[in-house]
């Protein structure tokens, strides 16, 4: 075997691998995230590319925290909340969180029924979205969630190809360099309403809660084997020797989720720096400051793709719909279901757990109704995103304190570097909520 082939066979192998964090960073280049980025750099150029370099270490540390409170508790953190905080702070998550998930879902099916209206003009885009509304609802009810992810990721790596096209149209590097390590903010209604939606889109809540379940339910089958172990030892001495392994196993199971969700999130982050530097360097000042449609954001892979552009951003926004929304009605029917006691995930048969999928089902009912009340697909991508900017901090306090929580996280509740991260985030995306809202009312 050559070495070509072999490094082949590295890449397809890690690729294969999917964990809870990388599946969570492909989920947060959703559709709304495509076109927030999009809209950021046909808007401003390069002049919000220095967001990617501070958005990661914070998506990073907010998304650790998550998986481990996950991992330490092996519950969502809804059942969490619920065990260990009052009802009020329970309903005051499920109202700042449930809105924003729907709308997401909404504004996604919309959006990948307007990219498949780019490449079939004929077939309304209504239509289409009723069809992937309907094939979402066969998939999810019918199919693991690992399979759909085995046969639908290959369709996001069209994303990748936002990397590409800086090189084909030649941008000043040097001020790429200086847009992407010194701040430009510009103090207006557009600036940070784009900032907002940045934030929101990349620090999303309902990954929150997909990461935390993810992880609890990936770590209850160790500590099955563990308990399984535990129970062949008999004398005392041996008792010690096991407790101190599984300390250390469980150790391992920590370095392993942090390297998994820092791989994830840093993916997601490369694939926002592109896509803002693609747009800001094929479209700003070029006729298309202000993106509107589809279209308009697809013409940002002209330069590599040429009039293939369409059939490559429409694959790309269509497949990242198909991860993200079964990740984002999951993470609702987790919300929804372990608030009142449902049993239930999205590995389960739908006749084992019809509480779980019927909030799935209406949550899609839902979302799909939204594309009736007259925003264009772009916009309520946008809005979205700005929606999350502005619901982020409530729930980055509660992540934060149940991360601190000695009771609920034992001798792996957050070190200094985990609350000085996750305090930047929560006061960042407070100030910036804040600011977008004195502009809008100023």
């Amino acid at each position: 075997m050559n070495n070509t082939t072999g490094f082949s066979a590295k890449i397809r192998k890690v690729f294969k691998i999917l964990g809870p964090g990388l599946i969570t960073g492909a989920s947060d280049d959703d559709p709304s995230g495509i076109a927030t980025y999009s809209q950021a750099g046909a808007k401003f150029g390069m002049g919000t590319l220095w967001t990617s370099l501070i958005t990661f270490p914070l998506m990073a540390a907010i998304q650790e925290m998550c998986a481990r409170i996950g991992l330490v508790t092996s519950v969502g953190l809804t059942t969490t909340l619920k065990k260990h905080y009052s009802k009020v702070l329970l309903y005051t998550m499920m109202a700042f969180s449930i809105p924003a998930i729907i709308l997401n879902i909404g504004a996604d099916i919309s959006g990948m029924g307007a990219v498949a209206n780019l490449l079939f003009p004929s077939i309304s885009p209504t239509i289409f979205s009723l069809v992937f509304t309907a094939l979402l609802l066969v998939l999810i009810i019918y199919l693991p969630y690992s399979r759909i992810v085995a046969i639908l990721k290959y369709l996001c790596l069209s994303l990748f190809l936002y990397i590409a096209v800086p090189f084909f149209t030649h941008p000043d590097w040097a001020q790429v360099a200086k847009a992407t390590f010194i701040p430009h903010i510009r103090f207006d209604k557009d600036f940070f309403g784009v900032l907002v939606a940045i934030l929101g889109t990349t620090i999303s809540p309902y990954l929150f809660f997909w990461q935390v379940t993810m992880e609890a339910e990936d770590v209850k089958g160790a500590k099955q084997l563990v308990l399984a172990r535990r129970k062949l030892v008999r004398d005392a001495e041996d008792k010690k020797v096991v407790k101190r392994r599984e300390r250390n196993f469980f150790r391992l199971l920590i370095q392993k989720m942090q390297m998994d969700v820092n791989f994830g999130m840093l993916l997601s982050n490369m694939v926002m720096f592109f896509i803002i530097l693609a747009t800001g360097t094929a479209l700003f000042g070029k006729g298309t400051n202000d993106i509107e449609t589809v279209e308009q954001a697809a013409k940002a892979l002209e330069p590599v793709a040429g009039k293939a552009s369409y059939l490559l951003f429409a694959l790309g926004v269509i497949g990242t719909g198909f991860l993200a929304i079964p990740v984002l009605s999951g993470s609702l029917s987790y919300i929804v279901s372990e608030t009142f006691g449902w049993k239930g995930n999205l590995d389960k048969k739908f006749g084992q757990a019809k509480a779980f999928y019927l909030v799935i089902i209406v949550s899609l009912g839902v979302g799909l109704l939204l594309n009736y009340i007259g925003l264009s697909p772009i916009q309520a991508l946008v809005y979205t995103a700005i929606l999350y900017g502005i619901t982020s901090p409530v729930i980055i306090a509660i992540v934060l304190h149940i991360g601190n929580n000695k009771k609920i996280m034992g001798e792996y509740k957050n070190g200094a570097l985990s609350n000085v991260l996750g305090i930047v985030t929560l006061v960042l995306m407070s100030a910036a909520a804040v600011a977008l809202i004195y502009f809008q009312f100023s």
